[in-house]
Protein backbone atom coordinates (compact mmCIF):
# COMPACT_ATOMS: atom_id res chain seq x y z
CA UNK A 1 0.00 0.00 0.00
CA UNK A 2 1.80 3.45 -0.61
CA UNK A 3 0.98 6.36 1.25
CA UNK A 4 0.74 9.84 -0.36
CA UNK A 5 1.43 12.80 1.56
CA UNK A 6 0.65 16.58 0.06
CA UNK A 7 2.68 19.51 -0.19
CA UNK A 8 1.20 22.57 1.55
CA UNK A 9 3.39 25.81 2.27
CA UNK A 10 2.00 28.74 3.89
CA UNK A 11 3.54 32.13 1.98
CA UNK A 12 5.84 33.47 4.83
CA UNK A 13 4.29 36.80 4.34
CA UNK A 14 1.36 35.36 6.40
CA UNK A 15 3.64 34.28 9.50
CA UNK A 16 2.63 37.58 11.54
CA UNK A 17 -1.30 36.85 10.80
CA UNK A 18 -0.37 32.70 11.79
CA UNK A 19 0.83 34.09 14.81
CA UNK A 20 -1.57 35.89 15.78
CA UNK A 21 -4.77 33.32 15.15
CA UNK A 22 -2.66 30.54 16.75
CA UNK A 23 -1.50 32.25 20.04
CA UNK A 24 1.36 30.79 21.99
CA UNK A 25 1.91 30.67 25.48
CA UNK A 26 4.73 29.63 27.14
CA UNK A 27 2.56 27.44 29.84
CA UNK A 28 -1.36 26.51 31.42
CA UNK A 29 -3.41 29.89 30.23
CA UNK A 30 -6.77 30.26 31.97
CA UNK A 31 -7.55 32.38 28.71
CA UNK A 32 -7.72 28.65 26.64
CA UNK A 33 -10.84 26.84 27.56
CA UNK A 34 -11.04 22.97 27.94
CA UNK A 35 -12.27 21.84 24.60
CA UNK A 36 -13.87 17.75 24.24
CA UNK A 37 -15.01 16.64 21.74
CA UNK A 38 -16.41 13.08 21.23
CA UNK A 39 -15.96 10.57 19.00
CA UNK A 40 -18.16 7.52 18.25
CA UNK A 41 -18.72 5.10 16.24
CA UNK A 42 -20.49 1.76 16.49
CA UNK A 43 -19.01 0.36 20.34
CA UNK A 44 -16.18 2.67 19.66
CA UNK A 45 -15.56 6.19 21.42
CA UNK A 46 -12.78 8.32 20.78
CA UNK A 47 -12.33 11.65 22.78
CA UNK A 48 -9.87 14.82 21.58
CA UNK A 49 -9.51 17.63 23.65
CA UNK A 50 -7.20 20.27 23.77
CA UNK A 51 -7.79 21.12 27.49
CA UNK A 52 -5.52 24.16 28.26
CA UNK A 53 -2.23 22.75 26.97
CA UNK A 54 -2.99 19.35 25.03
CA UNK A 55 -4.30 17.87 22.33
CA UNK A 56 -4.99 14.01 23.79
CA UNK A 57 -6.45 11.60 22.17
CA UNK A 58 -7.81 8.83 22.66
CA UNK A 59 -9.75 6.89 25.31
CA UNK A 60 -11.70 4.16 24.35
CA UNK A 61 -14.86 2.23 25.26
CA UNK A 62 -14.92 -1.01 23.39
CA UNK A 63 -17.48 -3.50 23.40
CA UNK A 64 -16.62 -5.16 19.78
CA UNK A 65 -20.21 -6.27 19.80
CA UNK A 66 -20.10 -9.11 22.73
CA UNK A 67 -20.21 -7.26 25.94
CA UNK A 68 -22.60 -5.15 27.86
CA UNK A 69 -19.96 -3.12 29.68
CA UNK A 70 -17.86 -1.11 27.69
CA UNK A 71 -13.82 -1.93 27.79
CA UNK A 72 -10.97 0.57 28.38
CA UNK A 73 -8.28 -0.17 26.48
CA UNK A 74 -6.35 2.51 26.53
CA UNK A 75 -5.13 4.62 30.07
CA UNK A 76 -6.32 7.69 30.84
CA UNK A 77 -8.17 9.49 33.67
CA UNK A 78 -12.14 9.27 33.78
CA UNK A 79 -12.08 13.22 33.71
CA UNK A 80 -10.66 14.57 31.31
CA UNK A 81 -9.56 17.41 32.79
CA UNK A 82 -7.15 14.92 34.98
CA UNK A 83 -5.29 15.41 32.45
CA UNK A 84 -3.89 18.77 33.00
CA UNK A 85 -2.84 17.89 36.20
CA UNK A 86 -1.42 14.59 35.55
CA UNK A 87 0.82 16.76 33.00
CA UNK A 88 1.68 19.08 35.53
CA UNK A 89 2.79 16.47 38.39
CA UNK A 90 3.93 12.76 36.80
CA UNK A 91 3.38 14.01 33.44
CA UNK A 92 3.25 10.51 32.31
CA UNK A 93 2.33 11.46 28.41
CA UNK A 94 -0.90 9.69 28.58
CA UNK A 95 -2.31 9.30 24.70
CA UNK A 96 -1.04 12.68 23.90
CA UNK A 97 0.92 14.42 20.59
CA UNK A 98 4.79 14.37 21.72
CA UNK A 99 6.93 16.99 19.76
CA UNK A 100 8.36 19.09 17.97
CA UNK A 101 11.17 16.26 18.59
CA UNK A 102 9.64 13.02 20.33
CA UNK A 103 12.11 10.68 21.88
CA UNK A 104 15.38 11.54 23.58
CA UNK A 105 17.95 13.94 22.65
CA UNK A 106 21.61 13.12 23.98
CA UNK A 107 22.79 15.81 26.22
CA UNK A 108 19.89 18.24 24.74
CA UNK A 109 22.00 19.65 21.77
CA UNK A 110 22.06 18.87 18.49
CA UNK A 111 24.42 20.98 15.40
CA UNK A 112 22.24 21.95 12.34
CA UNK A 113 24.15 23.61 9.70
CA UNK A 114 27.31 24.52 11.94
CA UNK A 115 25.12 26.07 14.45
CA UNK A 116 24.74 24.59 18.10
CA UNK A 117 21.12 24.76 19.58
CA UNK A 118 20.59 23.86 23.21
CA UNK A 119 16.93 22.54 23.92
CA UNK A 120 15.34 22.35 27.40
CA UNK A 121 16.39 19.23 29.31
CA UNK A 122 14.22 17.60 31.37
CA UNK A 123 15.23 14.65 31.92
CA UNK A 124 18.21 12.33 33.95
CA UNK A 125 18.96 14.95 36.50
CA UNK A 126 19.01 17.19 33.21
CA UNK A 127 21.31 15.62 31.71
CA UNK A 128 18.87 15.01 28.43
CA UNK A 129 16.29 15.51 26.41
CA UNK A 130 12.89 14.03 26.15
CA UNK A 131 9.88 14.77 23.80
CA UNK A 132 11.33 18.37 23.14
CA UNK A 133 11.94 19.51 26.81
CA UNK A 134 10.35 20.76 29.95
CA UNK A 135 7.36 22.07 27.62
CA UNK A 136 6.47 19.98 25.16
CA UNK A 137 3.74 19.83 22.52
CA UNK A 138 2.01 17.90 25.00
CA UNK A 139 1.30 20.81 27.68
CA UNK A 140 0.41 23.45 25.10
CA UNK A 141 -3.29 24.52 24.18
CA UNK A 142 -3.89 23.59 20.60
CA UNK A 143 -6.94 25.87 18.95
CA UNK A 144 -9.49 23.16 17.03
CA UNK A 145 -9.87 24.31 13.32
CA UNK A 146 -12.60 21.77 12.51
CA UNK A 147 -14.34 19.26 14.07
CA UNK A 148 -17.69 16.15 13.04
CA UNK A 149 -19.12 13.64 14.60
CA UNK A 150 -16.30 11.54 12.96
CA UNK A 151 -12.94 13.48 12.70
CA UNK A 152 -11.39 16.40 14.66
CA UNK A 153 -8.24 18.51 13.63
CA UNK A 154 -6.37 20.71 15.80
CA UNK A 155 -3.82 23.01 15.22
CA UNK A 156 -0.58 24.59 17.09
CA UNK A 157 2.04 27.18 16.02
CA UNK A 158 5.52 27.00 17.50
CA UNK A 159 7.72 30.30 17.34
CA UNK A 160 11.22 28.72 17.96
CA UNK A 161 10.05 27.02 21.54
CA UNK A 162 12.51 25.31 23.69
CA UNK A 163 15.38 26.43 21.80
CA UNK A 164 14.30 24.92 18.93
CA UNK A 165 15.14 26.72 15.31
CA UNK A 166 12.33 28.45 13.82
CA UNK A 167 8.61 28.25 13.27
CA UNK A 168 6.22 25.06 12.88
CA UNK A 169 2.93 25.21 12.43
CA UNK A 170 0.96 21.81 12.87
CA UNK A 171 -1.98 19.99 12.05
CA UNK A 172 -3.41 16.89 13.90
CA UNK A 173 -5.95 15.02 13.15
CA UNK A 174 -8.34 12.12 14.22
CA UNK A 175 -10.89 10.62 12.83
CA UNK A 176 -12.97 7.33 13.01
CA UNK A 177 -14.51 5.26 10.58
CA UNK A 178 -15.92 1.52 10.04
CA UNK A 179 -16.73 2.01 5.87
CA UNK A 180 -16.37 -1.43 4.26
CA UNK A 181 -13.56 -0.80 1.39
CA UNK A 182 -11.12 -2.77 -0.24
CA UNK A 183 -8.55 -2.60 2.63
CA UNK A 184 -11.61 -3.11 5.35
CA UNK A 185 -13.88 -5.65 4.00
CA UNK A 186 -15.47 -6.54 7.97
CA UNK A 187 -16.15 -2.76 8.40
CA UNK A 188 -13.37 -3.16 11.47
CA UNK A 189 -13.27 0.54 13.30
CA UNK A 190 -10.75 2.04 12.29
CA UNK A 191 -9.06 4.94 14.18
CA UNK A 192 -6.53 7.52 11.86
CA UNK A 193 -4.05 9.75 13.44
CA UNK A 194 -2.24 12.08 11.35
CA UNK A 195 0.01 15.13 12.25
CA UNK A 196 1.05 17.36 9.40
CA UNK A 197 3.50 19.74 10.43
CA UNK A 198 5.57 22.56 8.05
CA UNK A 199 8.82 24.75 8.73
CA UNK A 200 7.95 28.28 8.12
CA UNK A 201 10.87 30.00 8.26
CA UNK A 202 14.26 27.61 9.42
CA UNK A 203 15.58 24.23 8.66
CA UNK A 204 14.83 22.27 12.01
CA UNK A 205 13.78 18.74 13.31
CA UNK A 206 10.43 17.47 13.01
CA UNK A 207 9.16 14.20 14.94
CA UNK A 208 6.10 13.40 15.76
CA UNK A 209 4.15 10.59 17.88
CA UNK A 210 1.47 9.19 19.62
CA UNK A 211 1.76 8.35 22.92
CA UNK A 212 -0.97 5.93 23.65
CA UNK A 213 -0.94 3.18 26.44
CA UNK A 214 -2.25 0.26 25.62
CA UNK A 215 -4.01 -3.03 27.84
CA UNK A 216 -6.50 -5.18 25.48
CA UNK A 217 -7.23 -6.94 28.18
CA UNK A 218 -9.04 -4.31 29.74
CA UNK A 219 -7.16 -4.15 33.15
CA UNK A 220 -9.21 -7.11 34.33
CA UNK A 221 -5.24 -8.94 34.81
CA UNK A 222 -2.42 -7.32 36.49
CA UNK A 223 -0.09 -7.61 33.68
CA UNK A 224 -0.21 -8.30 29.62
CA UNK A 225 2.96 -10.61 29.93
CA UNK A 226 0.60 -13.84 29.05
CA UNK A 227 -2.72 -13.00 27.61
CA UNK A 228 -1.22 -10.43 24.73
CA UNK A 229 0.41 -11.55 21.88
CA UNK A 230 3.11 -8.41 19.43
CA UNK A 231 3.73 -9.23 16.26
CA UNK A 232 6.35 -6.93 14.73
CA UNK A 233 6.80 -8.23 10.98
CA UNK A 234 8.96 -5.57 9.72
CA UNK A 235 11.17 -4.87 12.64
CA UNK A 236 14.29 -7.30 12.26
CA UNK A 237 16.88 -4.60 14.06
CA UNK A 238 16.31 -2.17 17.13
CA UNK A 239 18.74 0.74 18.21
CA UNK A 240 20.91 -0.36 20.98
CA UNK A 241 20.89 2.34 23.81
CA UNK A 242 23.36 3.24 27.00
CA UNK A 243 21.98 3.16 30.48
CA UNK A 244 20.43 6.91 29.88
CA UNK A 245 18.10 5.43 26.95
CA UNK A 246 20.32 7.68 24.57
CA UNK A 247 21.27 5.38 21.67
CA UNK A 248 24.93 4.18 21.18
CA UNK A 249 25.04 4.13 17.57
CA UNK A 250 24.87 0.65 17.05
CA UNK A 251 21.80 -1.04 15.21
CA UNK A 252 21.30 -4.42 16.47
CA UNK A 253 19.77 -7.75 15.26
CA UNK A 254 16.99 -8.87 16.73
CA UNK A 255 17.43 -12.67 16.15
CA UNK A 256 20.79 -12.52 17.94
CA UNK A 257 20.79 -10.32 20.61
CA UNK A 258 19.65 -11.06 24.22
CA UNK A 259 18.70 -14.70 22.92
CA UNK A 260 15.75 -13.04 20.57
CA UNK A 261 14.00 -11.41 23.33
CA UNK A 262 13.32 -8.11 21.04
CA UNK A 263 12.61 -10.90 18.12
CA UNK A 264 8.56 -10.03 17.66
CA UNK A 265 9.11 -10.58 13.86
CA UNK A 266 6.57 -13.67 14.79
CA UNK A 267 3.48 -13.15 16.61
CA UNK A 268 5.30 -13.83 20.36
CA UNK A 269 3.40 -13.37 24.08
CA UNK A 270 4.91 -9.63 25.74
CA UNK A 271 5.77 -12.22 28.55
CA UNK A 272 7.74 -14.79 27.03
CA UNK A 273 11.03 -13.82 27.07
CA UNK A 274 10.45 -10.42 28.80
CA UNK A 275 13.19 -11.46 31.33
CA UNK A 276 15.91 -11.52 28.96
CA UNK A 277 15.34 -8.10 28.01
CA UNK A 278 18.29 -5.74 29.67
CA UNK A 279 18.60 -3.29 27.03
CA UNK A 280 16.12 -0.64 28.24
CA UNK A 281 18.06 1.99 30.04
CA UNK A 282 19.91 1.77 34.24
CA UNK A 283 18.41 -1.27 36.38
CA UNK A 284 16.07 -2.24 33.90
CA UNK A 285 14.37 -5.54 32.75
CA UNK A 286 11.71 -5.59 30.23
CA UNK A 287 11.26 -3.71 27.08
CA UNK A 288 11.85 0.51 26.33
CA UNK A 289 13.35 -0.10 22.59
CA UNK A 290 13.12 1.49 19.34
CA UNK A 291 12.64 -0.71 16.51
CA UNK A 292 13.76 0.04 12.69
CA UNK A 293 10.95 -0.54 10.26
CA UNK A 294 12.48 -1.90 7.35
CA UNK A 295 10.26 -1.38 4.11
CA UNK A 296 10.41 0.25 0.70
CA UNK A 297 10.31 4.19 1.17
CA UNK A 298 6.62 5.77 1.59
CA UNK A 299 5.04 2.40 1.46
CA UNK A 300 2.80 1.61 4.46
CA UNK A 301 2.24 -2.15 6.00
CA UNK A 302 0.83 -3.71 9.06
CA UNK A 303 3.84 -2.54 11.60
CA UNK A 304 2.67 -4.01 14.24
CA UNK A 305 -0.11 -5.94 15.88
CA UNK A 306 -1.93 -6.83 19.11
CA UNK A 307 -3.83 -9.65 19.89
CA UNK A 308 -5.49 -10.56 23.42
CA UNK A 309 -8.07 -14.04 23.08
CA UNK A 310 -10.87 -12.05 21.83
CA UNK A 311 -9.76 -8.93 20.33
CA UNK A 312 -7.18 -7.27 18.09
CA UNK A 313 -5.52 -3.97 17.47
CA UNK A 314 -3.25 -3.33 14.11
CA UNK A 315 -0.77 -0.68 13.39
CA UNK A 316 -0.29 0.50 9.98
CA UNK A 317 2.21 3.24 9.76
CA UNK A 318 4.18 5.98 7.64
CA UNK A 319 6.79 5.88 10.02
CA UNK A 320 10.75 4.45 9.88
CA UNK A 321 10.38 2.70 13.48
CA UNK A 322 8.29 2.38 16.36
CA UNK A 323 9.12 2.42 20.36
CA UNK A 324 7.65 -0.12 22.26
CA UNK A 325 7.78 0.31 25.88
CA UNK A 326 5.74 -1.44 28.82
CA UNK A 327 4.59 0.86 31.78
CA UNK A 328 2.89 1.21 35.62
CA UNK A 329 0.21 3.51 35.53
CA UNK A 330 -2.30 3.97 38.18
CA UNK A 331 -6.28 3.00 36.85
CA UNK A 332 -8.61 4.84 36.23
CA UNK A 333 -11.56 4.13 39.09
CA UNK A 334 -14.49 3.28 37.01
CA UNK A 335 -11.99 0.08 35.60
CA UNK A 336 -11.85 -0.42 39.41
CA UNK A 337 -15.45 -0.49 40.43
CA UNK A 338 -16.03 -2.66 37.13
CA UNK A 339 -13.37 -4.95 37.80
CA UNK A 340 -14.67 -5.55 41.67
CA UNK A 341 -18.39 -5.83 40.20
CA UNK A 342 -16.92 -8.80 37.81
CA UNK A 343 -15.11 -10.68 40.86
CA UNK A 344 -11.78 -9.18 40.43
CA UNK A 345 -9.44 -6.84 38.46
CA UNK A 346 -6.42 -4.56 39.49
CA UNK A 347 -6.63 -1.15 41.12
CA UNK A 348 -3.03 -0.29 39.85
CA UNK A 349 -1.52 -1.26 36.57
CA UNK A 350 1.30 -3.39 37.74
CA UNK A 351 4.98 -3.33 36.06
CA UNK A 352 4.08 -5.05 32.56
CA UNK A 353 0.41 -4.09 33.15
CA UNK A 354 0.16 -1.69 29.46
CA UNK A 355 2.19 -1.28 26.60
CA UNK A 356 2.77 2.27 24.10
CA UNK A 357 3.77 1.93 20.66
CA UNK A 358 5.32 5.35 19.72
CA UNK A 359 4.68 5.31 16.13
CA UNK A 360 8.21 7.55 14.88
CA UNK A 361 11.50 7.83 13.77
CA UNK A 362 14.68 6.44 14.50
CA UNK A 363 15.11 7.92 17.95
CA UNK A 364 18.03 10.90 18.08
CA UNK A 365 18.29 10.58 14.28
CA UNK A 366 19.91 14.25 14.77
CA UNK A 367 22.99 13.04 16.61
CA UNK A 368 23.45 9.91 14.48
CA UNK A 369 24.34 11.40 11.61
CA UNK A 370 26.29 7.96 9.69
CA UNK A 371 22.27 6.82 9.93
CA UNK A 372 21.68 9.34 7.43
CA UNK A 373 18.06 9.80 8.44
CA UNK A 374 17.82 13.98 7.72
CA UNK A 375 15.78 12.89 4.57
CA UNK A 376 13.11 11.84 7.66
CA UNK A 377 13.81 14.57 10.55
CA UNK A 378 15.11 17.80 8.92
CA UNK A 379 12.51 20.04 7.45
CA UNK A 380 12.60 23.62 5.89
CA UNK A 381 10.32 25.60 3.82
CA UNK A 382 11.67 24.72 1.22
CA UNK A 383 10.65 21.02 1.65
CA UNK A 384 7.70 19.13 2.04
CA UNK A 385 5.67 18.45 5.15
CA UNK A 386 6.47 16.02 8.12
CA UNK A 387 3.86 13.90 7.70
CA UNK A 388 2.71 11.30 10.49
CA UNK A 389 0.50 8.69 9.81
CA UNK A 390 -0.99 5.78 11.74
CA UNK A 391 -4.08 3.71 11.51
CA UNK A 392 -5.46 1.56 14.46
CA UNK A 393 -7.88 -1.55 13.34
CA UNK A 394 -9.99 -2.85 16.04
CA UNK A 395 -11.05 -6.25 15.46
CA UNK A 396 -12.23 -9.64 17.07
CA UNK A 397 -10.52 -12.83 16.31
Amino acid sequence: MTHETFVVKPCLSRLSRLRQHFLEPHFCSVLYPFFLHHLSLNCHNVYSFNFFACARVPVFLDCFGVREVPRYSSVGPDDPKQYKIDTNTNHTYFGCVVGRYANRIKNGSFELEGVKYNISKNENNDSQTLHRGKIGYDQRPWTVVNHTKTSATLSLLDTGFEGFPGDVITYATYSVSSSRTDGNRKGETILTAKTVSLALTKKTPIMFSNHIYWNLNGFKKSDVLEDTTLHLPLSKRFIAIDSSSIPTGELADVATTFDGALDFTKPKLIGKAIFSAKNCGANCTGYDNAFIIDRPNNETDWTSTFEKMDVSLSMESSTTGISMQNGTIPVKKSQVQRNQKGGGGVDVINKYGCVVIETECWIDGISNPKWNQDQYQIYSPDTGPAVNWVRFTFGNI
